[in-house]
């Protein structure tokens, strides 16, 4: 409760504007792209608290040191050596298959300042639990914010991924600058 009012305040004082589809009704990946400033993580909270949508973040291990580390997850995170992705993969889908329910929130793009390729883990984790993928945005260039549409990867990787960059190619991020564009490494050898 507190924290839908939180994001009613937020919303209402905030010179963004929330554009959401209908939130998803079961556990989803939500991306949140295009990942380019801290603030991100505030918009990600606002919108998650104002549509009741009960999210877990994966952050940077260093994120949860000391004092900040219950703070952290209490706000839905859970700690990632970004050194052993694999592992993190392996972590949140046995998380899923014990039952427990929620939105996982990933920003493929991995950290603020701007990469090449996307991080695959996302793909990975949403075919090895079934759970579909539903694109989180944030764009500068009309001050919006909010969730398109929630899709169901096929295994058909590059397919999946022309879906996901035709939606993203007019969301420009907080700052322009360090947008990643929506592509993973090799999308041939992602395993599906």
């Amino acid at each position: 409760m507190l924290r839908r009012l939180t994001a009613r305040l937020y919303w209402t004082f905030s010179r963004w504007t929330l554009r959401s589809e209908a939130a998803p009704t079961r556990p989803t990946v939500l991306i949140g792209a295009p990942h380019t400033s801290n603030w991100d993580f505030v918009l990600m909270l606002a919108i998650a608290w104002r549509l009741g949508i009960p999210v877990r973040w994966l952050g940077k291990a260093s994120l949860f040191a000391g004092w900040r580390g219950p703070i952290m997850r209490g706000l839905g995170g859970i700690a990632v050596q970004r050194d052993d992705a694999a592992r993190v993969v392996d972590e949140v889908v046995a998380r899923v298959h014990a039952g427990e329910v929620f939105g996982l929130v990933v920003t493929p793009d991995g950290t603020r300042g701007g990469n090449e390729y996307w991080k695959s883990g996302f793909y990975r984790i949403a075919r090895a639990t079934g759970m579909p993928v539903t694109l989180g945005y944030v764009d500068r260039t009309t001050m919006t914010t909010g969730l398109g549409p929630t899709i169901d990867l096929t295994g058909n990787v590059a397919g999946d991924m022309d879906r996901i960059r035709a939606f993203y190619a007019d969301k420009a991020g907080l700052r322009p600058e360090r947008r990643t564009e929506p592509r993973l490494q090799n999308e041939s050898a992602v395993t599906a």
